[in-house]
């Protein structure tokens, strides 16, 4: 009678560690889901960043031949990040103030920053060179789908 019990306990143990290896299969599946699922959201928001910014510089270039005051011209435009470097010439110290409202003032860019400005003559005539820095503002895509270029609301 006490093998028969022995015997009983056995094939239970028995079957509770084929239990437990089954569960520890599942366990190691759902682990693996998780990874999956965290580099699928980790894509997810590269594409949506990607997404969301791939208008930025049709923006940038649009405000900036808007907000560009006549008798200020652009030598170079360079974009590192959100910083965007501009050098160009102004016939006068008003034109580079006026530019710098102007970029104050627009949706897309913010903060301009006058790092230089000296005189020099260009062809016998007097110009100030200027080196300013700008941020590209970040727009989120609730902004972008709101926009006034985007009236339907469809990215």
């Amino acid at each position: 009678m006490i093998d028969g019990e022995i015997e009983n306990q056995n094939a239970r143990n028995q079957f509770l560690q084929s239990r437990i290896a089954v569960l520890d299969t599942e366990i190691a599946e759902i682990r693996n889901i998780k990874t999956q699922t965290q580099e699928l959201l980790s894509r997810k928001l590269v594409v949506e960043t990607l997404q969301n910014s791939r208008s930025e510089v049709v923006h940038l270039l649009d405000q900036l031949v808007r907000q560009l005051p006549d008798g200020v011209y652009l030598q170079s435009v360079k974009q590192n990040d959100q910083i965007i470097t501009l050098m160009g010439y102004a016939q006068s110290n008003a034109w580079v103030s006026m530019l710098m409202r102007n970029l104050e003032s627009s949706p897309w860019l913010e903060s301009p920053l006058l790092v230089e400005i000296k005189a020099i003559t260009v062809n016998n005539i007097r110009q100030n060179e200027f080196n300013m820095r700008i941020k590209l503002r970040r727009t989120s895509i609730d902004d972008v789908q709101n926009s006034p270029a985007n009236p339907a609301g469809k990215s």
